[in-house]
Protein backbone atom coordinates (compact mmCIF):
# COMPACT_ATOMS: atom_id res chain seq x y z
CA UNK A 1 0.00 0.00 0.00
CA UNK A 2 1.06 3.20 -1.13
CA UNK A 3 1.79 6.32 1.09
CA UNK A 4 -1.50 8.09 -0.23
CA UNK A 5 -3.75 4.94 -0.20
CA UNK A 6 -2.46 4.43 3.04
CA UNK A 7 -3.12 8.33 4.46
CA UNK A 8 -6.53 7.43 2.82
CA UNK A 9 -7.32 4.43 4.84
CA UNK A 10 -6.43 5.78 8.13
CA UNK A 11 -8.62 8.49 7.08
CA UNK A 12 -11.53 6.34 6.14
CA UNK A 13 -11.09 4.22 9.71
CA UNK A 14 -10.46 7.91 11.64
CA UNK A 15 -14.46 8.73 10.09
CA UNK A 16 -15.55 5.01 10.87
CA UNK A 17 -14.23 5.51 14.41
CA UNK A 18 -15.82 8.98 14.82
CA UNK A 19 -19.32 7.55 13.76
CA UNK A 20 -19.11 4.78 15.96
CA UNK A 21 -17.88 7.38 18.87
CA UNK A 22 -21.20 9.31 18.32
CA UNK A 23 -23.36 5.83 18.37
CA UNK A 24 -21.86 4.68 21.50
CA UNK A 25 -23.97 7.02 22.75
CA UNK A 26 -26.85 7.39 20.37
CA UNK A 27 -29.61 5.01 21.55
CA UNK A 28 -31.13 2.57 19.22
CA UNK A 29 -34.98 3.22 18.50
CA UNK A 30 -36.13 1.98 21.73
CA UNK A 31 -33.59 -1.30 21.19
CA UNK A 32 -32.46 -2.12 24.74
CA UNK A 33 -28.23 -1.64 23.17
CA UNK A 34 -26.78 1.66 21.49
CA UNK A 35 -26.67 1.90 17.63
CA UNK A 36 -22.54 1.33 18.55
CA UNK A 37 -22.95 -1.71 20.45
CA UNK A 38 -25.64 -3.70 17.96
CA UNK A 39 -23.59 -3.02 14.78
CA UNK A 40 -20.57 -4.62 16.91
CA UNK A 41 -23.07 -7.41 18.06
CA UNK A 42 -24.01 -7.91 14.73
CA UNK A 43 -20.33 -8.07 12.94
CA UNK A 44 -19.68 -10.20 15.61
CA UNK A 45 -22.68 -12.64 14.48
CA UNK A 46 -21.13 -12.15 10.87
CA UNK A 47 -17.83 -13.37 11.75
CA UNK A 48 -19.21 -16.57 13.61
CA UNK A 49 -21.00 -17.42 10.26
CA UNK A 50 -17.19 -17.39 8.74
CA UNK A 51 -18.56 -14.93 6.31
CA UNK A 52 -16.24 -13.24 4.13
CA UNK A 53 -14.46 -9.76 4.89
CA UNK A 54 -16.85 -7.45 3.17
CA UNK A 55 -19.37 -8.92 4.33
CA UNK A 56 -18.24 -8.72 7.77
CA UNK A 57 -17.71 -5.17 7.58
CA UNK A 58 -21.16 -4.29 5.46
CA UNK A 59 -22.58 -6.30 9.38
CA UNK A 60 -20.02 -3.82 10.93
CA UNK A 61 -21.39 -0.36 9.11
CA UNK A 62 -24.88 -1.48 8.35
CA UNK A 63 -26.48 0.72 10.82
CA UNK A 64 -23.81 3.73 10.72
CA UNK A 65 -26.76 5.96 8.21
CA UNK A 66 -28.39 6.18 12.19
CA UNK A 67 -25.35 8.29 13.47
CA UNK A 68 -24.06 10.22 10.33
CA UNK A 69 -28.11 11.63 9.60
CA UNK A 70 -28.67 13.39 13.31
CA UNK A 71 -32.39 13.55 12.37
CA UNK A 72 -32.90 10.31 11.82
CA UNK A 73 -33.97 9.79 15.64
CA UNK A 74 -36.74 12.67 15.53
CA UNK A 75 -37.74 11.46 12.05
CA UNK A 76 -38.33 7.83 13.80
CA UNK A 77 -40.10 9.30 16.31
CA UNK A 78 -42.48 11.42 13.98
CA UNK A 79 -43.06 8.38 11.87
CA UNK A 80 -41.47 8.68 8.84
CA UNK A 81 -39.34 6.62 7.01
CA UNK A 82 -35.49 7.82 7.55
CA UNK A 83 -33.80 5.81 4.63
CA UNK A 84 -30.68 5.23 6.68
CA UNK A 85 -29.68 2.42 4.46
CA UNK A 86 -29.04 4.74 1.67
CA UNK A 87 -27.64 7.57 4.02
CA UNK A 88 -25.35 5.09 5.61
CA UNK A 89 -24.47 3.46 2.30
CA UNK A 90 -23.73 6.98 0.49
CA UNK A 91 -21.52 7.92 3.08
CA UNK A 92 -19.24 4.80 2.94
CA UNK A 93 -19.09 4.72 -0.59
CA UNK A 94 -16.48 7.19 -0.47
CA UNK A 95 -13.65 4.49 1.02
CA UNK A 96 -15.65 1.21 -0.09
CA UNK A 97 -17.03 -0.65 -3.33
CA UNK A 98 -19.86 -2.10 -3.19
CA UNK A 99 -19.14 -5.87 -1.64
CA UNK A 100 -19.28 -3.19 1.44
CA UNK A 101 -22.03 -0.78 0.57
CA UNK A 102 -24.52 -2.95 -1.26
CA UNK A 103 -25.34 -5.28 1.53
CA UNK A 104 -25.77 -1.77 3.87
CA UNK A 105 -28.12 -0.52 1.20
CA UNK A 106 -29.56 -3.21 0.71
CA UNK A 107 -30.10 -4.29 4.46
CA UNK A 108 -33.83 -2.68 5.20
CA UNK A 109 -35.09 -4.50 1.77
CA UNK A 110 -33.96 -7.06 3.10
CA UNK A 111 -36.38 -7.60 5.83
CA UNK A 112 -39.15 -6.70 3.48
CA UNK A 113 -38.48 -9.69 1.66
CA UNK A 114 -37.46 -12.42 4.55
CA UNK A 115 -40.96 -11.15 5.74
CA UNK A 116 -42.68 -12.32 2.24
CA UNK A 117 -40.37 -15.31 1.94
CA UNK A 118 -39.71 -17.17 5.09
CA UNK A 119 -42.86 -17.28 7.22
CA UNK A 120 -41.67 -17.36 10.53
CA UNK A 121 -39.30 -14.35 9.96
CA UNK A 122 -41.53 -11.71 11.19
CA UNK A 123 -42.07 -13.31 14.50
CA UNK A 124 -38.51 -13.49 15.19
CA UNK A 125 -38.88 -9.09 14.63
CA UNK A 126 -38.27 -7.08 17.68
CA UNK A 127 -41.29 -4.88 18.05
CA UNK A 128 -39.00 -1.79 17.09
CA UNK A 129 -38.38 -3.70 13.61
CA UNK A 130 -41.84 -4.82 13.41
CA UNK A 131 -42.96 -0.98 13.67
CA UNK A 132 -40.22 0.37 11.02
CA UNK A 133 -41.28 -2.48 8.79
CA UNK A 134 -44.65 -1.04 8.60
CA UNK A 135 -43.14 2.22 7.51
CA UNK A 136 -40.39 1.03 5.14
CA UNK A 137 -43.41 -0.75 2.94
CA UNK A 138 -43.94 -3.96 4.28
CA UNK A 139 -43.26 -7.49 3.34
CA UNK A 140 -41.85 -7.20 -0.63
CA UNK A 141 -44.60 -8.63 -3.29
CA UNK A 142 -44.70 -8.65 -6.93
CA UNK A 143 -42.30 -6.86 -8.72
CA UNK A 144 -40.83 -5.69 -6.22
CA UNK A 145 -39.99 -9.17 -4.49
CA UNK A 146 -38.62 -10.09 -8.03
CA UNK A 147 -36.31 -7.45 -8.20
CA UNK A 148 -34.60 -7.63 -4.88
CA UNK A 149 -34.20 -11.69 -5.84
CA UNK A 150 -32.60 -10.93 -9.05
CA UNK A 151 -30.22 -8.89 -7.30
CA UNK A 152 -26.38 -9.04 -7.41
CA UNK A 153 -26.75 -8.44 -3.55
CA UNK A 154 -29.67 -9.95 -2.28
CA UNK A 155 -28.33 -12.88 -0.40
CA UNK A 156 -25.54 -11.09 0.94
CA UNK A 157 -28.18 -8.12 2.37
CA UNK A 158 -30.52 -11.00 3.87
CA UNK A 159 -27.36 -12.14 5.95
CA UNK A 160 -26.57 -9.04 7.39
CA UNK A 161 -30.17 -8.79 7.66
CA UNK A 162 -30.44 -11.65 9.85
CA UNK A 163 -27.38 -11.30 11.61
CA UNK A 164 -28.88 -7.57 12.49
CA UNK A 165 -31.62 -9.27 13.96
CA UNK A 166 -29.59 -11.24 16.17
CA UNK A 167 -27.66 -8.55 16.93
CA UNK A 168 -30.08 -6.80 19.90
CA UNK A 169 -28.78 -9.34 22.70
CA UNK A 170 -27.55 -6.45 25.10
CA UNK A 171 -25.41 -9.16 27.21
CA UNK A 172 -23.34 -10.20 24.34
CA UNK A 173 -19.75 -9.52 24.94
CA UNK A 174 -18.13 -9.04 21.63
CA UNK A 175 -14.49 -7.55 20.20
CA UNK A 176 -14.24 -3.52 20.04
CA UNK A 177 -14.22 -1.48 16.95
CA UNK A 178 -10.53 -1.66 16.94
CA UNK A 179 -10.39 -5.40 16.22
CA UNK A 180 -12.14 -4.25 13.32
CA UNK A 181 -9.44 -1.80 11.93
CA UNK A 182 -6.95 -4.20 9.70
CA UNK A 183 -10.22 -5.63 8.16
CA UNK A 184 -11.68 -2.43 7.49
CA UNK A 185 -8.33 -0.89 5.81
CA UNK A 186 -7.77 -4.22 3.65
CA UNK A 187 -11.07 -3.54 2.04
CA UNK A 188 -10.78 0.51 1.55
CA UNK A 189 -10.40 1.26 -1.92
CA UNK A 190 -7.28 3.83 -3.12
CA UNK A 191 -8.48 6.86 -3.87
CA UNK A 192 -9.54 7.99 -7.30
CA UNK A 193 -6.68 9.77 -9.37
CA UNK A 194 -7.55 13.53 -10.47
Amino acid sequence: MGEASAAFAAAALAAVHGAFGAAAASEYLGESVTVAHHQLRTAARAVAAGAAPALVAAALLHDVGHVIDLDSADALHRGEDIRHEETGAAWLARWFGPEVTEPVRLHVEAKRYLCAVDPGYYDLLSPISKKTLAMQGGPLNGAELAAFRAGRYAQDAASVRRWDDAGKDPDAVVPPLAAYDDLLASLVRAPAKD
